[in-house]
């Protein structure tokens, strides 16, 4: 039954290719691990957090027989994958934001390890704020993504961490009895940056666990900005794609009165922290902060600029296509004349990409490592 129900998944939406798969070691490791902790739970006590794309809810449910499965994934594109892999099995679970809603009374959480420290860090301490108090946590990934810091944040939150065998190089930790630091709130994090580039002298930047970045700006966004006074100077409507903690939008927000901006991410965190930047520094009614896949919700000829600091990878996998697939939709939502601000990797190339299916493009700027491009809608 297994195999089967692996073998029908799906990345989709994200991106399908030959070299990229829906499942791999670390869900099954999961599932064989938790086996028996899943016997006998009553419906609403798993919850399952961080699933890419359905493998371990979607495996508890037909596996383990478990129902009213409560489940938090950060990635939207998660979210969509799990939902068109369900089909039938989508009255077994109901995803939920990261909060009461998803933990209260949980007995076992199921969880692949995210990517930052911080995130996990914030998963963790919410687990401990709201489960019930026997919960038990297992979390798995691949060994060449984790690292003995995951052991000591886990610690933080609980008073036992136990790593487990290791198995097609994929290995669990198991944590359990609630600890007592958890009760002061350690996330949303913020800072005050005071760079040279920002359109104020002073920004203040919230960040959630699971925003790139953190509270800090991030070398590529430092140099786009350099290029704000340059970017459509008769825009009234603007998008920062792929906002992060909303750094982008703010800026533009502040240092252009009559400016509306919608910031798109589909990170839950990354929207939670853009909305908190915005309202920190006073621009909040005009920054949308939207959870959506790249530009599919954005109606035609609607945006005048574009501005983005697109991501290179895809979960734990380095992949140029990530971008690609964000800036693929920018000519139908620019109006005409509108104009596409993107700052990449230089080895990356994305120019000629760019030119073919967006407008005309030039290159704006380049230091050590970045290009900054300019397209036009024609």
């Amino acid at each position: 039954m297994s195999d089967h129900l692996f073998a029908s998944l799906r990345r989709w939406p994200d991106l399908e290719a030959p070299n990229l798969f829906a499942v791999d070691a670390s869900d099954r490791l999961i599932l064989d691990e938790a086996a028996t902790q899943l016997e006998g739970l009553q419906p609403g006590e798993l919850v399952v957090m961080g699933d890419n794309y359905g493998a371990l809810t979607l495996g508890a449910a037909t596996l383990a027989g478990c129902r009213g499965i409560r489940v938090f994934q950060d990635s939207l594109v998660s979210e969509l994958a799990l939902a068109a892999n369900a089909g039938d099995l989508s009255i077994h679970y109901e995803s939920h934001p990261l909060d009461a809603s998803l933990l209260a009374g949980a007995r076992v959480v199921l969880m692949q390890l995210p990517r930052s420290l911080a995130e996990l860090d914030e998963w963790a301490q919410a687990i401990a704020r709201h489960a019930a108090p026997d919960v038990t946590v297992i979390a798995g990934g691949r060994i060449k993504h984790m690292t003995l810091a995951m052991n000591e944040v886990l610690g933080r939150s609980f008073n036992e961490v136990n790593a487990g065998r290791a198995r097609q190089k994929s290995r669990t930790l198991t944590a359990f009895g609630i600890g007592h630091d958890h009760a002061e709130l350690r996330f949303p994090t913020s800072s005050v940056l005071r760079e040279p580039e920002l359109p104020v002298d002073e920004l203040t930047v919230s960040a959630h666990g699971g925003a790139f970045a953190g509270a800090a700006l991030d070398i590529g966004t430092r140099f786009l900005l350099t290029f704000l006074p340059e970017m459509k100077p008769d825009a009234s409507t603007a998008i920062d794609l792929g906002s992060g903690t909303g750094v982008l939008a703010t800026s533009l927000a502040l240092a252009r009165p009559d400016l509306t901006v919608v910031a798109i991410d589909q990170s839950a965190a990354a929207v939670a922290s853009t909305r908190e930047t915005a309202d920190a520094n006073g621009v909040g009614a005009r920054v949308e902060a939207a959870r959506e896949d790249a530009l599919t919700e954005r109606p035609t000829a609607s945006a005048d600029l574009i501005v983005c600091n697109p991501p290179f990878h895809t979960g734990a996998t380095v992949h140029a296509g990530v971008a690609l697939r964000m800036l693929a939709d920018a000519r139908r939502v620019l109006k005409p004349g509108g104009e596409l601000w993107v700052v990449f990797n230089t080895h990356l190339g994305y120019r000629d990409y760019l030119n073919r299916t967006v407008g005309p493009t030039r290159q704006a700027g380049r230091n050590s490592k970045f290009t900054v491009t300019v397209s036009v809608r024609a």
